[in-house]
This record gives C-alpha cells, sequence and structure tokens, in this order.
C-alpha cells in the first residue's frame, strides 16, 4: 500500500513531509533521552537537526519537550508518545506520555508510540495503539507504530515469525506506518512487508560492530521492500552524523551500492 493511498486527505499531506516521491523516507529517532538519557550524541540536539537536515534526513522523531525547541521547519516533525526508562523496575512498560492532539498543536506532521509485544504491560501499550489510531484518524494526523516483539516468551527480538506478528498488530489497529526490527535477510523481511500492506521501516537497534555491516542491512531492507529507516544510534553516534545520513539518503532514495554508500559515511 502507498502513502498515498491513505484515505483521509489530512494524512496524505502529512505523509508527504515524512515520504518522498518515491514512497521512501530516512528517518532519525532522538527520543532515547528519555530511555537512556543523553547519551553521546544527542548532547547538542540543535546542532544535530542542523547536522541531519543538512544530511537530507526526511523527518526526525522527538518527545513534545524538544518539538518545542528544535527548528524543524525543513524535517518533517514526528512527536512521540511513549515513555520509559532504563531506571525504572520495568523497562519495557511505555506509558503515554503526550497525545495526537498535542503533536498537532506543536506543528507535527505525525505521531509515534512504542508498543512491546510480549511485555507484562503490553496490553496497555495496544490500548493506546487502539486508541491513537483512532484520534489520529479524526485529526488527520499519520500514525507510526514502532512495533517490537520483547518479552519473556519472546526467545529472538529478530524472528521472522514474531516481527511479522507485532507489525501485523501494527496494521490490525490502524498505524498507517509500521517499524520494527529486521529479520536478517531479505527473504524473510519481505515476508514481514508483504504482510503489512503499509509502509514499513526498519530500526537501527544497537550500533553495529561496522558501518559497512549496518550500511548492508539497510541495503537488504530495501531491496526487500522497505520503504525506509528509522535509525538513531547509528546515525547520531557516528563520527560525522550528516555523512551517515547522507549515505542513507544514498541506499533509500538513490538505490546507491552499499560500498559508494560506504565512501559517502567514510569520506
Amino acid at each position: 500500500m502507498s502513502m498515498l493511498d491513505v484515505p483521509e486527505p489530512g494524512k496524505r499531506r502529512r505523509l508527504r513531509r515524512i515520504f518522498r516521491e518515491d514512497g521512501r523516507s530516512v528517518i532519525v529517532p532522538m527520543d532515547h533521552g528519555v530511555s537512556i538519557g543523553p547519551v553521546k550524541g544527542l548532547q547538542n540536539m540543535a546542532w544535530l537537526v542542523g547536522e541531519l537536515s543538512k544530511g537530507g534526513v526526511d523527518a526526525i522523531v522527538v518527545h513534545k519537550g524538544w518539538a518545542r525547541m528544535v527548528d524543524a521547519a525543513r524535517l518533517g516533525l514526528i512527536v512521540h508518545g511513549s515513555a520509559g526508562t532504563d531506571l525504572g523496575s520495568d523497562r519495557l512498560r511505555k506509558t503515554r506520555c503526550a497525545t495526537p492532539l498535542e503533536a498537532l498543536s506543536l506543528g507535527a506532521d505525525g505521531f509515534s508510540i512504542h508498543v512491546n509485544v510480549g511485555s507484562e504491560t503490553d496490553f496497555e501499550q495496544l490500548a493506546f495503539l487502539a486508541e491513537s489510531a483512532r484520534v489520529c484518524s479524526i485529526l488527520g494526523m499519520p500514525l507510526l507504530a514502532m512495533m517490537y516483539p520483547r518479552g519473556q516468551k519472546i526467545a529472538d527480538e529478530h524472528s521472522p515469525k514474531e516481527v511479522a506478528h507485532v507489525a501485523r498488530i501494527g496494521v490490525e489497529l490502524g498505524a498507517d506506518v509500521v517499524k520494527t526490527n529486521y529479520t536478517g535477510s531479505p527473504e524473510s523481511f519481505r515476508i514481514v512487508v508483504e504482510s503489512t500492506r503499509i509502509p514499513v521501516v526498519i530500526a537501527g537497534g544497537p550500533k553495529t560492530s561496522s558501518t559497512r555491516e549496518f550500511l548492508k542491512m539497510v541495503s537488504d531492507a530495501v531491496s526487500a521492500g522497505a520503504a525506509g529507516v528509522s535509525i538513531g544510534r547509528n546515525v547520531f553516534q557516528h563520527d560525522n552524523p550528516r555523512r551517515m545520513a547522507e549515505a542513507l539518503k544514498a541506499i533509500v532514495h538513490e538505490n546507491a551500492s552499499v560500498e559508494y554508500a560506504l565512501e559517502v559515511a567514510e569520506s
């Protein structure tokens, strides 16, 4: 399903600020300050947003506090509505911290929430997903659902079966875009994409061991039908976030090779 197939006109207009005409997007989430704190790369948010904009990033994800302060005029703005911290007793628990209406009042182009399916509190998170989808539909606000298989029963968070399941839950409950884990191969991830019929973007996960490995994952995902990426640490913790943004743009929007993108990232 193309973003242009979304029936609500408000959503279509806002999705065009997040996705380009090719139906793909390079999104950089920077909501980590709540979950893990002001880690490397996130100390100077104003500078980082400027560098990402120069590098060709299409959209960013931030919490409502930063949405008020950073200049994202040249970027798609997605306000995140879920919060949880590594300091708490249950790091998989996510509570609502913003609403689609707040996102709209901040001039956002999208609203996002995080759901850990398989956690002890996934029923609360799923309820917030369903309610957010209802309100986003009324407001014409695109909803990005970050869907992850995480919990005691999940042996492998990258298992094609579990990833396809959680991505499908996002579709079933009304998301317009799903973010989830890459399953490790184009063949297995193609199953995830084909079972959703809405744009799917991949998460970056922990910082990878090499830039080549990271860029190959992105290339493989796009070749399998991913609509792009929503990747944070592998971008903002790179020695040169602007160059990494340019490398991702080359793969996602220009179908560049891994070797070319690697040259861009390391130049």
